[in-house]
């Protein structure tokens, strides 16, 4: 059995954390290296590693937490916006192996980019090669 991540230990009290949420499937904690003031990780309480290994109903109340915290978030630091993301997988630079969303606060000239940012060299597709890939993401559902 491989040792409980650090989520697994905040959700267990073994490790404290700045708790801002909890319901029976999810916890939401100040991230202890913030981005910005009010940085947020929302995590379902099981440790599932990708957002495919998450049961509907488990992701569906992550989700629900990050819809409802957001607003809360941005009136509590003043933000302006917020970014949401998921790092899903070690290659998308995801360094703790259980499913995190990070509600991260934004201001005007705060220095920080759009989303598409977090890409290196952008792909040059062609429409062969788009509609390929639409395809094959359609005919997986």
């Amino acid at each position: 059995m491989s040792e409980p991540t650090i989520f697994e230990q905040i959700v267990a009290g073994d490790i404290p954390a700045r708790i801002v949420h909890e319901t029976d499937t999810v916890a939401a904690f100040l991230d202890a290296n913030p981005l910005a003031a009010g940085h947020t990780l929302v995590v379902p309480k099981e440790p599932y590693e990708r957002l495919d290994e998450m049961p509907a109903d488990v992701a569906a109340d992550v989700w629900a937490a990050v819809q409802e915290l957001t607003p809360k978030i941005e009136a509590a630091v003043d933000a302006d916006a917020t970014t949401i993301g998921v790092n899903n997988g070690e290659a998308a630079g995801q360094e703790v192996p259980h499913v995190h969303v990070h509600i991260v606060p934004r201001f005007e000239g705060d220095g920080g980019g759009p989303i598409h940012a977090v890409a290196g060299q952008r792909p040059s597709l062609s429409e062969d090669e788009l509609d390929d890939i639409a395809a094959a993401i359609g005919s997986s559902e």
